[in-house]
């Protein structure tokens, strides 16, 4: 079993933490430390800190008001100032990111499965209400145009018997 430096071991755990950030497998690959071991250094690390461990998701705590209020104040930070805020709030950069990510998302709300699923339901009523609506319309005009059919027949079918009244009148 190897043992490492408390130099050694903090200048790792400064490179995990914001603003660089590393990821733990590619600093495995680095300097041969088993990715095991840098991820005990971090939760030490963080322990002895105050910070909650990443597993605790620190971003549970805050509202959305706070979240909001994050947001806007590092908006105009640089990298070292960003990374400074975060140490302070126990946060993470990309946490930010993605509170931002999540509220444009929620301003520009894509329809969820469940909304999309309802409205081609909506689609196929009203495309099956446009057919049986245009089919009852050619219905109607059938019957309107039988209708006036009939009234004419009916009218010719009079007009003689008038003229055959009128011509036995005139014999008299």
């Amino acid at each position: 079993m190897t043992h490492y430096s408390k130099d050694f071991k903090s200048s790792i755990v400064a490179r995990l933490l914001p603003p660089n950030n590393a990821k733990v497998v590619d600093l495995a690959k680095e300097t041969g430390v088993p990715k095991d071991a840098l991820y005990g250094w971090l939760k030490r690390s963080r322990n002895k800190q105050g910070v909650a461990p990443y597993s605790c998701k620190p971003s549970d705590r805050y509202s959305a008001d706070d979240k909001l209020t994050m947001i806007i104040e590092t908006a105009s930070l640089n990298e070292t100032e960003l990374g400074e805020f975060c140490r302070r709030k126990g946060i993470y950069p990309v946490q930010i990111a993605n509170w931002k990510d999540s509220m444009v998302q929620g301003l520009t709300s894509v329809p969820s499965k469940a909304d999309r699923e309802q409205n081609q339901k909506q689609v196929k009523t009203i495309q099956q209400l446009e057919k049986d609506l245009a089919r009852k319309d050619k219905a109607l005009a059938e019957v309107v145009a039988l209708l006036v059919l009939q009234k004419k027949f009916q009218a010719l079918m009079e007009a003689p018997e008038a003229e055959k009244l009128s011509s036995r009148c005139d014999r008299k």
